[in-house]
């Protein structure tokens, strides 16, 4: 590693790390009226202090950094895997597979409503949403292991992919159909949000995140190698077959806890790596961990700006991060077309 690459690194980590605590500071002083630091620092004087910064606004802000950062680490384990810049953390089914268990929990709670209490229906909708969405998208991605018939071949997981999210998209659109009032709620899903991020699912995010990462760090040498060609990286005695197989592992329990918290939040798992690469020219090492605090801001400042941009009325943070996602690929892609 040459010197310039190392203080490319640096001054990258140091940005990420200043940016994380800025951006949270701003997540802390966002609230209904905007962004306010004065206001802020105002109710911490106060005894709703710790009720609206301690329980609603600091989950909230953490939980936003946790999500993007599992996104983040995804897309960087797709695009490395793939072998495709423009692979993203949803391509193996999960998302189809997390809004078909959405869908389906919704419709049965207001099935249920007809027959139980509406508090046992409430709780069911409330509580079992998370966990079908966990749950909705392993399956999508364990639905696309086994037509592929495993991990052995990346070309024939890729198409098996976009099989099963079709599949998926389809039976959730049929139940749907059978059930219109869960509609809105799918919508509210595909939006995305962070807004009933709490403790509970910081906790849970910031768990996976632990599993995730060094596990996806130990994997990196075999990034490194398939870099190289499937030939090449076998001849350097990675099994390829193994390795496949638990990137899918990562990949799918990075991307089910993400989704099952803030719903779908587009480009974030996708532009991650591209800027990582864009300001540091680095192994799958420090790009798999420099992905996961990229993809951590980037929602951050999606999540202040959807609080900010138009209060009192929040937007939906998938939006913003569409929008913005979006827009950069596009000026990347124009640049590149005029300076190839």
């Amino acid at each position: 590693m040459s010197d310039e690459e190392r203080r490319s690194r640096r001054r990258l980590t140091l940005a990420l790390w200043v940016l994380s605590l800025l951006f949270g500071a701003a997540g802390l002083a966002a609230g209904s009226e905007g962004w306010s630091p004065t206001q802020a620092w105002a109710l911490l004087q106060g005894p709703e202090g710790e009720l609206l910064i301690g329980q609603i606004r600091a989950p909230r802000t953490l939980g936003a950094w946790l999500t993007g950062a599992l996104l983040g680490l995804a897309g960087a384990v797709a695009q490395g895997l793939f072998r495709n810049p423009l692979a993203d953390p949803y391509l193996l089914g999960s998302a189809s597979g997390a809004v078909l268990g959405v869908v389906v929990v919704l419709a049965a709670s207001m099935l249920a409503g007809q027959s139980l209490s509406l508090a046992t229906a409430e709780l069911i909708a409330r509580f079992g949403l998370v966990g079908a969405a966990f749950i909705g998208a392993l399956i999508g991605v364990m639905l696309t292991l086994s037509l592929a018939r495993g991990a052995q071949q990346t070309a024939r997981l890729l198409l098996a992919g976009v099989v099963v999210g079709v599949l998926l998209s389809a039976m959730s659109d049929l139940v749907t159909t059978a059930a219109p009032d869960a509609l809105r709620g799918k919508q509210a899903f595909l939006l995305g949000s962070t807004g009933f991020l709490g403790w509970g699912s910081c906790a849970v995010m910031g768990l996976g995140l632990l599993v995730a990462l060094p596990l996806a760090w130990r994997l990196s040498r075999a990034l490194d190698a398939l870099t190289l060609g499937e030939d090449s990286a076998t001849s350097l005695g990675v099994s390829l077959p193994k390795v496949r197989f638990a990137m899918v592992l990562v990949l799918a329990l990075a991307t089910g806890l993400a989704v099952s918290q803030a719903g779908l939040i587009a480009f974030v798992g996708l532009v991650s790596p591209h800027l990582v690469r864009r300001f540091s020219a680095a192994t799958h090492g420090y790009l798999l961990v420099a992905s996961a605090a990229m993809g951590g801001v980037l929602l951050l400042a999606a999540d202040v700006l959807a609080r900010s941009l138009t209060a009192p009325q929040e937007q939906p943070v998938g939006v913003l991060t569409a929008v913005l996602g979006g827009g950069y690929l596009i000026w990347l892609l124009h640049r590149r077309r005029v300076h190839p």
